[in-house]
């Protein structure tokens, strides 16, 4: 009987100790063991550190709806923001180039025939660019008063030091000399119409056509001592002679 009894309690002793093993464990995993939830460091999280490249532009809620689709892989999308391709721009339009110039004749231009009181007996020309194109005033006014066979000549000291040129709606002048201020002329005579050639760039010819610009009422007076300056850019130049 005592046998028996001994046994019976060394058996319940183990069981109780195996009972506190049980519990001495179960403890233990609670607390620090690889269940703990807590002790997770923030770079175990797959969103913590972003990867190198356009992968690093990927969202939160992106990562989050192909987890919940079951992708294994993840979309990369455009961040916010970002330029679009200089190619989607619309392409400017490039002016268009102007034409060549051209030599200022009577169709491209107006001309205007004014007698002046200072210097006297001189008469101021005004040719006016009409055209849409630049135009070259070359040499001097070829000028026939009446019926005159030939055209004066022109002062040679007035010649400027370039060709007269004109934009769209600029103005080229000359002046005439129309007699003598001393009355030394000869073959005086009053005339009531003018005619303007214009030359080309050789300056030994006419080119397009004339242009006949009115004269006052009563006429103008000239004589043999008529001249002519070349073409001027400015008044001033013109009116100097």
């Amino acid at each position: 009987m005592y046998n028996l009894r001994t046994r019976r309690t060394r058996l319940v002793g183990a069981a109780a100790t195996v009972v506190l093993a049980a519990l001495s464990l179960t403890a233990c995993d609670g607390g620090t063991g690889v269940h703990d939830e807590g002790g997770s460091s923030a770079a175990n999280s797959p969103f913590a550190t972003p990867t190198s490249g356009v992968r690093a532009s990927v969202s939160a809620s992106d990562s989050s709806a192909n987890s919940s689709s079951g992708s294994s892989s993840t979309q990369v999308r455009p961040a916010t923001g970002t330029t679009r391709p200089v190619a989607d721009a619309p392409a400017s339009k490039a002016p268009a180039p102007g034409g060549r110039p051209v030599t200022c004749e009577g169709s491209n231009t107006r001309t205007v025939a004014a007698p002046l009181n200072r210097p006297v007996n001189h008469m101021l020309l005004t040719v006016t660019n009409t055209g849409s194109r630049t135009c070259f005033l070359y040499s001097y006014p070829a000028v026939r008063f009446g019926e005159a066979q030939a055209v004066p000549p022109v002062i040679e000291d007035s010649k400027p030091q370039a060709v007269v040129t004109l934009q769209p709606g600029e103005s080229g002048y000359a002046s005439v000399n129309l007699s003598a201020t001393d009355g030394s002329g000869s073959n005086g005579h009053t005339v009531n119409s003018l005619t303007v050639y214009f030359h080309g760039r050789s300056g030994n010819e006419s080119v397009g056509t004339g242009a006949h610009p009115p004269l006052p009422a009563k006429g103008v007076y000239v004589d043999d001592s008529l001249k002519v300056t070349y073409w001027q850019q400015s008044m001033d130049d013109a009116t100097s002679w």
